[in-house]
């Protein structure tokens, strides 16, 4: 090397060690670094101090559950099963019973937990944890209303259901009781995390239809870190998921080997990414969705690598809608694809296939009983579709069933092998105990009144940088604006809240942030995982979270968050619940305010955002379900240029209290945000898969903006009527992969429903951006697509069960 350049690396290096320990908290001496672990040391969750609370809930209620205080052995000999799980039998019916059952101490249900008769609760959260060994189980473990249900991440511990194993799966998120009924309304299955685990179901028989998940869950819910072993006897009936109904979702980083089913679906919405199938017959199989998402797939050694039910356009019955699949690998594979019928040349279930490559496969699509649509081979898929295809401002689609144009794809967006880029939860596998510190115990309360916003900026102060920020389960009183310094990580427990309170975010004429990640301009690392951010009402003028910080060169995805919701209202001590926001009561004044935005990505930051829920109630969670009116004036706004991945993210969720009244799937309560979902504004290089809304059901009445005023400041576009769900402005290389956008109800009313449309337009592109949207599925809206305001494609012209769906629309 010249010297020259050998002093001008040395100047660089040192630059940079410079900006880094000056970018580190008061009490560092080095950067955090990599984990510290011993080799046989348990992972830091087990042994880190727990203080968590509810700080809304019974008194010396116990967050955090080590199933081994619980009695369980962990042996592979023991049954754990009475020690991990609540304790119910369809049996217990009488009181007495029933009071006696109860009184059994177990890791998931002690402590008055939402169970069977509950219909929801954050008030009674739990983080349940399993330390590494082989817990043998004969029935299935109830994962409760706001459960994280979390293994050893060191060693994953082993869930082995024994040859006798009675019951649906070896984890249910939402039993069967007797007559057919659930604990939980599927739609509202909100709040659950299963991670770290082995499910072992290789010990039941073959023939029995052995499950690992029962997995009958919607928003806030997500899978992660899991491998399930089945059988692999020709002819055998296990399965690796069992999902009927919900409206969810996340997944991802899961394996599967052997078994009948990989996984076997129905869901309104999911997205899925970084799926492996193993040897069995069919790897995934779908009954009926409106939209799914599957990002990043492996397939080996199976007969069917996606096995499609197809529905009837009318909706009855409602099969497989649209199915959008992207960055796959399948190896010795008969079929890749497989539809139950030929569409005859028309939509029958939309399908979006991108960046596939084929070893071995005779089949890449096919049908039900050996017609051949797509001829397979060894070869690389760049993109195919079946299903309406439309460009520009062009209002005539037309039937493609075959190659279409590449999928435009900024090159910020991929990783090295030329895949959309994807990031898994952080986890912190080989971190030391000694390498985080706990908010609690440098002097956080988190008992949702004390204002901890001194309390823990001084933290962020102190420990960014060197330390993982640990938030012991708890609500944390913000009354100012809380900085997050670029180089912090941070992890929740069971969703720990950080709440803005007070007079400082009650005034939409002067919004103020809450939460704001990074500086402007800053660059570092930024992880916040498990945690939940709110408000206090009335908070017409706080911008939730603020997200300003940009990834380092290089390090892709080192700033984002994973399980990690924005919820408003609906909840104990948010000020918007039954009582004070009724939606029968006629004038709720400013009690009613939830937020003026509740994500905002700023100009110069990046952002991987992973299972993230931006959700403005529309009932009272902690009050039985009850119906509520709440205001939030806008949802997600990036003016971000790039890389933004949201990859199963949502912007409502709608909620059903009378299916009765329609066809089963149909009738959904929410009300979101006033002005829109989303909207890019100004922004660059994003891609987002699977995107969910709804529209508010109050509208128009008031017709939006109002409660609230439109800002130019926030780039606010022009509305009438009713929400924007999508709203693409002054933007380039937006790409939407996957969306479910809804709209079901006008001023409260859903004669709207049959009569004709619920609003007029509910996804809008302007002509100075490019942006590609494929697998677009919507509801109630008179038009699919806009551009300028103008409505484009008409709903009509693509119906495909009870939605409508776009195949691909594209610029040109």
């Amino acid at each position: 090397m010249e010297p020259i350049m050998h002093i001008v690396l040395v100047i660089i290096l040192v630059l940079k060690s410079v900006a880094s320990v000056t970018g580190l908290g008061s009490q560092c001496t080095a950067p955090l670094g990599a984990g510290t672990a011993g080799a046989n040391d348990p992972y830091w969750l087990e042994t880190i101090t727990h203080q968590g609370t509810s700080a809304f809930g019974p008194g010396g209620y116990q967050v955090f559950r080590n199933v081994k205080d619980f009695g369980a052995k962990g042996d592979g000999m023991t049954d754990d099963t009475a020690a991990i799980k609540s304790v119910y039998t369809p049996w217990v019916d009488h009181i007495l019973l029933r009071l006696f059952f109860c009184s059994v101490s177990a890791a998931i249900s002690s402590g008055g937990r939402c169970g069977n008769g509950c219909s929801s609760s954050t008030t009674t959260p739990a983080t349940v944890f399993f330390p590494q060994g082989t817990y043998l189980v004969s029935s299935p473990i109830v994962a409760y209303y706001n459960t994280e249900l979390v293994g050893d991440a060191r060693r994953l511990p082993i869930l082995r259901a024994t040859s006798s194993f009675t019951g649906i799966a070896v984890i249910d998120a939402d039993p069967y009781i007797a007559g057919g009924a659930n604990w939980y309304t599927n739609q509202n299955n909100f709040y659950r995390s299963v991670r770290n685990f082995v499910i072992d179901l290789t010990a039941m028989p073959a023939s029995t239809s052995a499950t690992g998940f029962h997995w009958q869950v919607s928003q806030a819910t997500s899978l992660y870190n899991i491998v399930v072993n089945m059988s692999t006897e020709s002819g055998n009936n296990h399965q690796g998921i069992f999902m009927e109904n919900g409206s969810g979702g996340f997944m991802g980083d899961l394996i599967f080997n052997g078994g009948k089913y990989g996984i076997w679906v129905g869901n309104q919405q999911f997205t899925v990414r970084n799926i492996t199938v193993n040897n069995a017959n069919t790897a995934i199989y779908a009954l009926w969705n409106w939209g799914w998402t599957f990002q990043g797939v492996s397939i080996n050694n199976c007969q069917v690598g996606f096995d499609l039910s197809i529905g009837s356009v009318t909706g009855s019955p409602q099969g497989v809608g649209a199915e959008a699949i992207i960055d796959v690998v399948v190896t010795n594979t008969p079929v890749f694809v497989r539809s139950s019928t030929s569409t005859n040349g028309k939509l029958s279930g939309s399908l979006v296939l991108n960046n596939i490559k084929l070893i071995n496969v005779t089949t890449a699509v096919g049908i039900v009983g050996g017609a051949t649509v797509l001829a397979g081979g060894s070869q690389t898929i760049n993109t195919w579709a079946q299903g309406n295809v439309y460009a520009g401002t062009n209002s005539t689609g037309r039937f493609l069933q075959g190659t279409t144009g590449n999928i435009p794809k900024a090159l910020s967006l991929l990783d090295s092998t030329g895949r959309v880029f994807g990031k898994s939860r952080p986890m912190y596998a080989d971190y030391a105990v000694s390498q985080l510190v706990s908010v609690k115990s440098q002097g956080a309360k988190g008992d949702g009144n004390t204002d901890d916003t001194a309390a823990l900026q001084s933290i962020f102060n102190k420990f960014s940088g060197c330390k993982i920020i640990y938030f012991d389960a708890g609500t944390y009183i913000v009354t100012s604006t809380l900085t997050i310094p670029a180089g912090t990580q941070i992890v929740g427990e069971a969703w720990s809240s950080i709440m803005a309170s007070g007079p400082t975010f009650s005034n939409q004429t002067n919004p103020q942030v809450a939460v704001r990640v990074g500086s402007s301009g800053s660059t570092g690392v930024a992880e916040i995982s498990g945690m939940l951010f709110t408000t206090r009402a009335p908070a017409n003028g706080a911008v939730v979270v603020e997200w300003n910080v940009h990834d380092p060169s290089g390090q892709k995805g080192a700033a984002g968050m994973w399980d990690t919701l924005i919820r408003l209202g609906g909840a104990a001590g948010t000020n918007i619940q039954s009582g004070q926001c009724s939606d029968a009561l006629s004038n709720t004044g400013n009690n009613c305010f939830a937020a003026f935005l509740g994500l905002h990505l700023t100009s110069s930051a990046s952002a991987y955002l992973e299972g993230t829920w931006v959700w403005l109630a529309d009932h009272d969670i902690d009050g039985g379900g009850g119906q509520i009116t709440a205001y939030s004036g806008r949802g997600i706004l990036s003016e971000s240029q790039g890389p933004v991945w949201m990859i199963g993210t949502a912007g409502q969720y709608f909620f059903s209290r009378e299916r009765s009244r329609l066809t089963p799937h149909l009738l959904f309560i929410a009300e979101h945000h006033v002005l829109y979902q989303y909207n890019i504004a100004g922004a660059s290089n994003h891609y987002l898969g699977l995107i969910q809304t709804e529209t508010p059901y109050f509208q128009p009445s008031p017709a939006p903006p109002s409660p609230f005023s439109t800002s130019s400041v926030y780039h606010d576009p022009a509305v009438s009527g009713a929400a924007w769900a999508f709203n693409v402005q002054s933007s380039n290389n937006i790409l939407v992969f996957g969306a479910g956008l809804y709209s079901f109800f006008q001023n409260y009313g859903t004669t709207c429903q049959t009569s004709g449309y619920c609003q007029q337009q509910i996804v809008n592109v302007d002509s100075g951006s490019t942006a590609s949207i494929y697998s677009l599925s919507s509801a109630g809206s008179t038009y699919q697509i806009s551009i300028n305001g103008n409505g484009v494609i008409s709903s009509n012209d693509n119906v495909n069960g009870f939605a409508q769906t776009v195949t691909s629309w594209t610029r040109s």
